[in-house]
């Protein structure tokens, strides 16, 4: 029997296949757009550039400050830019910092947004905008937050670092895994997170094999949008919040710590809902929580939070912050086993479940 929900879907725009990014211009044009500014990080500025001039007079020029966790001081900075340029329009090429910093300037200024994704992330299908002042991540949602076109094109994953790629990805794993034991959780995005979860358990070990292998590029940004979409369809939990934590109060990278955190959040909420994380069990042949634990060791990704210079004594203010405004989860949350979660993911240790 199935339970009462409410489902909303969608309203962006998602293109996909090899070679789409060349239809980047026209997408501007649907959208009544003529200038419009590229964001990137410092480290793929060449490859905005090269965008801006293919676009020709439909760009303004490239903001090429992105950064991690999304920084106030670097959106206020971007907003400048597009106030000189009068730019009518983002376009993101990279990641989830780019992708980050146009949902910034679109959430304080209404512009629209085309998104071109480079890594797995699946921000740029949702209507949540995380961003850091003063050492703290909070996160927004909104309608103007979400991006009106998303490019996926496989062809540009085809560079993307290994370590990038299997941290990228476990990254989406974790909102689909999240998706499945969601307060509002619904048939549909259920569906879609059981696919994302199948696609990277696919495409990741393919991709160990032969980083070049395009089949398992597109199977990899296939699962990124699946997992995405889920994100923004359903509220989080325990597990956003802790990286959230880590990631801004800390300055953990940001698919790492997702990585690392996965196999544990997931372990840790098995006990309270092992009929929604069944799924996962079935899909790795074990428990959830040392099914993913296993995963990730095989494919290559980092395991515990002391290898990315968080120190021993962190954590017990990351446990303060965590349990404060906690999000909705499925296992009621206190110090003591918040502060024993972090301890054995900053040791690396196997989940029990």
């Amino acid at each position: 029997m199935v339970s009462a929900f409410t489902y909303r879907g969608s309203a962006a725009h998602i293109v996909f296949g090899a070679g789409k990014k060349a239809e980047t211009g026209s997408w501007i044009e649907k959208l009544g757009c003529t200038k419009a500014l590229l964001l990137s990080t410092p480290h793929q500025e060449a490859d905005a550039e090269s965008l801006s001039g293919q676009l020709g007079g439909l760009s303004v020029g490239v903001f090429s400050k992105a950064a991690m966790h999304t920084p106030v001081d670097i959106t206020e900075e971007a907003m400048e830019v597009v106030k000189t340029t009068g730019a009518d329009c983002v376009v993101a090429l990279g990641g989830g910092s780019t992708t980050g910093l146009g949902k910034a300037i679109a959430y304080r200024s209404g512009l629209p947004q085309v998104v071109i994704p480079t890594t797995y992330a699946g921000s740029e299908v949702t209507s949540i905008l995380g961003q850091t002042e003063g050492g703290r991540k909070t996160t927004i949602r909104g309608d103007n937050i979400l991006p009106e076109v998303v490019i996926y094109d496989p062809d540009l994953t085809l560079g993307l670092p290994l370590g990038m790629s299997i941290t990228s990805g476990l990254n989406a794993m974790a909102h689909a895994a999240e998706a499945l034991y969601a307060q509002d959780r619904n048939p549909v995005s259920s569906l879609m997170a059981l696919e994302g979860l199948a696609a990277f358990k696919r495409s990741l070990p393919a991709l160990v094999v032969d980083p070049s292998d395009a089949t398992a590029r597109a199977d990899a940004l296939y699962g990124a949008w699946l997992c995405g979409t889920v994100l923004g369809a359903v509220g989080m939990a325990l597990h956003h919040k802790i990286c959230h934590t880590l990631g801004g109060s800390f300055d953990t990278p940001h698919a790492q710590t997702h990585a690392i955190m996965l196999p544990h959040t997931v372990g840790f909420n098995t006990a309270a809902v092992p009929g929604e994380l069944k799924p996962i069990a079935d899909l790795f042949g074990t428990t959830p929580g040392t099914g993913l634990f296993d995963f990730s060791k095989d494919i290559g990704a980092p395991q515990a939070l002391k290898d990315l210079g968080l120190t021993e004594a962190d954590l017990d203010r990351a446990t303060e912050i965590a349990i404060e405004n906690p999000y909705w989860n499925p296992r009621p949350i206190d110090r003591v086993s918040i502060r024993k979660l972090l301890q054995n993911a900053w040791e690396g240790t196997r989940p029990a479940l």
